[in-house]
């Protein structure tokens, strides 16, 4: 009698899924952790004088290179007190949490809102006023407490280009406006307490590892957030050549 071997149906369907895995096209960065993604769209939305990776033309005065620059003092602390309310916003709602995976970015040492305290107190003891908060700090602040309570993947976006975009370009910003309008002071603002990188790196892995486990879908999600990021604190930096 001859037996006909049966076909290993669960062989075969791993080597599909492996075919079809093999065959979907990789998202750019994605070999390399999701924040590798956020990072690749969010070049893609600079213009080439601010990131040579960057593909958008220059239409607003703060997208040009920052050399070109006329700032304002007027001008400057509005961006700063904006600044610190989108900064005190984010630290709250990393505080409460109303999601488990928020907790994963507490204490980062990426905070800001403390190091903008100090210096508008500086400002305050130069002779300055310092105004309430403007319309587009205000309105990013609303939009980020919003977010955070339904959207987790979309506040995600946001964290992270906010926080990573002060540590890149945020820098260099900062600087040419010290050696303009401030005697090349250097703010609290634009120091960190350790090494920065290391503080950056930490935080990478954290948003690595929160996301995960998440579906293809919810990482588009959150990749097609950036240029709603990109659009709030435009309208908050602007504000310094005002």
């Amino acid at each position: 009698m001859k037996f006909t071997k049966m076909p290993q149906r669960g062989g075969v369907v791993i080597s599909a899924m492996a075919a079809v895995e093999k065959s979907r096209n990789r998202y750019p960065g994605e070999a390399k952790g999701f924040v590798e993604e956020m990072r690749f769209v969010a070049m893609r939305l600079h213009t080439r004088e601010q990131a040579k990776e960057g593909e958008k033309e220059v239409k607003e005065p703060e997208e040009g290179t920052v050399t070109k620059w006329e700032p304002s003092i007027d001008g400057y602390l509005r961006f700063l007190v904006d600044s610190k309310l989108v900064y005190d916003t984010l630290e709250g709602i990393i505080e409460k949490a109303a999601f488990p995976s928020y907790v994963e970015f507490k204490n980062t040492g990426l905070e800001r809102s403390e190091k903008l305290s100090k210096d508008l107190d500086w400002f305050t003891e130069q002779g300055y006023v310092i105004l309430e908060p403007s319309y587009p700090g205000c309105n990013y602040a609303e939009y980020l407490k919003e977010l955070s309570e339904k959207d987790p993947q979309a506040f995600v976006c946001h964290f992270y280009n906010i926080y990573f975009a002060h540590s890149a370009g945020g820098r260099m910003i900062g600087k040419k406006v010290a050696e303009k309008i401030l005697n090349n002071r250097e703010l609290e603002f634009y120091k960190w307490d350790g090494e920065l990188y290391q503080l950056l790196q930490n935080v990478r892995d954290k948003l690595n590892k929160v996301t995960k486990s998440w579906t293809r879908e919810e990482k588009n999600h959150c990749l097609e957030e950036t240029e709603k990021s990109f659009k709030y604190s435009g309208e908050i930096l602007r504000q310094i050549l005002s």
